[in-house]
């Protein structure tokens, strides 16, 4: 089906006096967008990374500079709080410098005025975010006019914060046990660095359950009256994230939004025991693998979905909660409720049009590789078996996984000696990476006329072509899923200097070609591959090299 004619919904679907929510009314609200430097949309990655560096600035900082454990751990969740949730910084900003004023008589002055500067600047960055958000409500809510519905299944239970919640109470218990466990450590640095571990898994938990909090009352709040409604098109990216584009955009030019969407299916739909309108439990579990499936399947294509035609129950705004009533990529289904998994995360004009010019140009380096891969793979004398394994990528990485236990170690020593707990942690991890580095030394992967063999602990294990989903790279890693499983590796890649160039990644090579075989039985090898072409189990070298790092372990203890 061609994605140039969005996908129609239908006109029952569609509530009296909903105004379409066009490219003009569009810009009006997106103008009301705050400046790019009050971190209106970073990405999770860095988020992520910042928040973590500041850990380990803050922890450091507390080992070996005086610094107070809960002022250390309090920057690296503010930080956290400033990228993703800036709704908590209200009470964090002051809490934060409270703390350095407290403790400014035994610091440095240039480290309590530059914290204290950080501070105040993200806090004024901050505020001017959060007070855009009333300007893009109002905007919003104007280009609705009139139009105002009850959000489809408002009867239906609210899941929204049904994974943030256990998650925030597993993690604060995890920090509430590791600060019980801190004074068991060696030396009075290991104390502090544990607090510090403490305080942040606390502070992390807590910001778990304050987003669960957040979100389910404002999904909440959208179901007691009736909501503003947009007409829109919606298209799901290549990692399956909505993104909202104004109703007469139909070549998906410029998103004026992304959101997480999630569906609900009701469990008491009449398709259970005892009901004969519906299918049984075997068939409902059936639909369920099989929904299942066609979702991992569209995530791993690596393509945009089609346009669609769509209803925006809400009015959209930094950090708001909506539901999307749009019409279902297949035909003949309904159309399909989804509820924001997630706040919505506004494009300014100039990331939107970047965004469709990265997704365009991945999607042509995408296809470039693909033809490469089939002339070469066309081009090339039938062979009986074709093989691939560990290349130079893969020493790197576990070179580096090597090098970060070794650093682990190092650090842990003092004069007097590691202490159990220490000694436990670094022996638990040393595990961890043997069998990792296992792995990315020694994998293989050989294609035969009937199919894959994948090399594991245990020994080879063999995928038919038939039960092949997909082979993506995606970031770091190399994925391969098939039917009931799934196979990975990763290490590390350069991709501005992949495109500078003009290099190839070798497991971008590996998932061009095996794609086209997995798409063209005709190129598949044509013969059976031997027991030692399969390559052999990796847990022996997996054993050695756990007993080396016990052996290093032991000297070191």
């Amino acid at each position: 089906m061609s994605y140039d004619e969005p996908l129609r919904l239908p006109a029952a679907a569609i509530p009296d006096g909903c105004r379409d929510w066009t490219a003009g009314r569009a810009a009006h609200w997106s103008a009301a967008l705050p400046p790019r430097w009050t971190f209106l949309r970073v990405r999770r990655s860095i988020a992520g990374a910042v928040t973590t560096l500041a850990l380990c600035a803050g922890a450091w900082a507390a080992m070996l500079g005086g610094l107070w454990p809960s002022v250390a751990a309090g920057f690296a969740v503010y930080v956290l709080w400033v990228l993703a949730r800036p709704e908590l910084v209200w009470a964090g900003a002051p809490a934060l410098l409270l703390g350095l004023a407290l403790q400014a008589p035994s610091l440095p002055w240039p480290v309590t005025v530059a914290g204290a500067l950080v501070v105040v600047a993200s806090w004024a960055a901050v505020a001017v975010r959060l007070r855009a958000r009333a300007a893009q409500l109002e905007r919003a809510a104007r280009a609705a006019g009139d139009g105002t519905a009850r959000v489809p299944d408002a009867g239906a239970p609210v899941r929204r914060g049904r994974f943030l919640f256990p998650l925030g109470l597993a993690v604060l218990v995890l920090g509430v046990l590791t600060g019980a466990t801190a004074d068991l450590w060696g030396t009075p640095e290991d104390h502090r660095g544990s607090w510090v571990m403490a305080l942040c898994l606390s502070g992390l938990g807590a910001t778990s359950l304050a987003s669960a909090w957040l979100g389910r009352r404002r999904a909440l709040a959208l179901r007691r009256a009736p909501a503003p409604v947009l007409r829109v098109l919606v298209r799901d990216d290549a990692r399956g994230t909505t993104e909202v584009y104004a109703a007469d955009d139909p070549a998906a030019l410029r998103p004026l939004f992304t959101v997480d969407l999630t569906s609900y299916d009701d469990p008491d739909d009449g398709s259970g025991p005892g009901s004969d309108a519906g299918p049984g439990p075997g068939d409902a579990d059936a639909q369920a693998a099989e929904e299942l499936e066609r979702l991992l399947d569209a995530a791993d294509d690596g393509t945009p979905g089609p346009v669609r035609e769509a209803v925006l129950f809400g009015a959209p705004f930094d950090g708001a909660e909506v539901v999307v009533l749009s019409a279902d990529e297949d035909p003949d289904q309904p159309p399909l409720t989804e509820w924001s998994a997630g706040p919505v995360r506004p494009l300014s004009p100039g990331a939107g049009l970047r965004r469709t010019a990265r997704e365009k140009a991945r999607e042509e380096r995408d296809r470039r590789l693909e033809r490469q891969a089939r002339r070469a793979v066309v081009g090339r004398a039938p062979a009986p078996v074709r093989r691939w394994r560990a290349g130079w990528p893969d020493w790197v990485a576990a070179a580096l996984l090597v090098q970060w236990g070794v650093w682990l170690t190092w650090a842990g020593s003092a004069e007097s000696g590691p202490s159990p707990w220490r000694l436990g942690l670094v022996a638990a991890v040393g595990l961890y990476g043997a069998v990792r580095v296992a792995v990315k030394l020694a994998w293989r992967i050989t294609a035969d006329r009937s199919g894959l063999w994948v090399t594991g602990l245990r020994g080879p294990r063999h995928v038919p072509w038939d039960d092949i989903r997909s082979v993506r790279r995606r970031s770091f890693e190399l994925k391969l899923r098939w039917r009931d499983d799934d196979w990975s590796v990763a290490a590390p890649r350069w991709a501005w200097f992949e495109r500078r160039r003009g290099l190839v990644h070798p497991y971008d090579a590996l998932a061009a070609e095996l794609s086209t075989m997995r798409e063209d039985p005709a190129l598949r090898p044509t013969g059976e591959s031997t027991a030692p072409e399969r390559g052999r189990p990796l847990w022996p070298l997996a054993v050695l090299l756990a007993l080396l790092w016990a052996a290093a372990l032991a000297v070191w203890g």
